[in-house]
């Protein structure tokens, strides 16, 4: 006979919306575990994209993309500005 998941080893994905608070609750709001979820973030990226067999171009320009997109959040307010300015 299968054993029961525990709520707190079940992925975000597969919790249901009205376990979320609960699933919430269990997790690991500490610097040591939000560092190690982005350490094991950063591991699953890399070794889906990154370190493969036989790589392409789309690890790289994921992250080119979002840089690109980072860079012009950073910028709007700047950019705004010179919406409406005449260059004359």
């Amino acid at each position: 006979m299968a054993k029961p998941v525990l709520l707190k080893d079940t992925k975000l994905m597969d919790v249901k919306l009205g376990q979320l608070g609960s699933w919430l609750a269990m997790r690991d709001f500490t610097p040591g575990g939000i560092l190690g979820a982005i350490r094991r973030g950063h591991e699953r990226y890399y070794n889906k994209y990154i370190n493969v067999r036989k790589g392409g171009l789309g690890g790289l320009s994921m992250v080119l993309a979002g840089y690109i997109v980072l860079s012009y959040m950073w910028s709007y307010s700047h950019i705004k500005h010179d919406r409406r300015r005449k260059y004359h």
